[in-house]
C-alpha cells in the first residue's frame, strides 16, 4: 500500500485520497447539478483491491466488525455493505498516516472503548 501511495501528504483531504484509491464513484456536475456517475476507471486499481481485501479480513476475522459488517448488510446488502467498509478502512489509513498514529478499532467502528454502565 505504501508503495501505491507514495507520499500520503500529497493528498489534501480523506476524500481526496478515497477518490484515488477508487473507494467512492466519480461525479458528473454541471453548475451545481449532478448529472450521474462517471470516471469508474480513474485512480489507482491496486490500491481499490488491497482495501477490498483488507476489508474482507477485517470483517472475517473481528466479531465487532462482523457485527457492523451485518448490520451494513441488512440495509445495503453484500456487495455495498463491504465497499462501505473498504471506504471506511480507506479513509482510517489516510488519517493514521497523517497523523502517524495506530488503528484505532473503537474509532473505527464508532464505539467507545469502554462501555460503561450508570446507576
Amino acid at each position: 500500500m505504501l508503495y501505491e501511495i507514495h507520499d500520503i501528504g500529497r493528498f489534501p483531504s480523506g476524500g481526496e485520497f478515497c477518490s484515488y484509491a477508487r473507494l467512492v464513484k466519480g461525479q458528473k456536475s454541471s453548475n451545481g447539478k449532478v448529472y450521474g456517475t462517471a470516471g469508474g476507471r480513474i485512480g489507482n486499481a491496486h490500491l481499490r483491491w488491497a482495501f477490498s481485501e483488507a476489508a474482507l479480513l477485517q470483517v472475517r476475522g473481528n466479531k465487532l466488525a462482523e457485527k457492523y459488517y451485518n448490520r451494513l448488510i441488512a440495509r445495503h446488502g453484500k456487495a455495498k455493505a463491504l465497499t462501505i467498509v473498504a471506504k471506511r478502512l480507506g479513509t482510517a489509513v489516510y488519517y493514521m498516516l497523517k497523523r502517524k498514529e495506530p488503528f484505532n478499532e473503537h474509532k473505527f467502528l464508532g464505539r467507545s472503548p469502554v462501555h460503561t454502565k450508570r446507576n
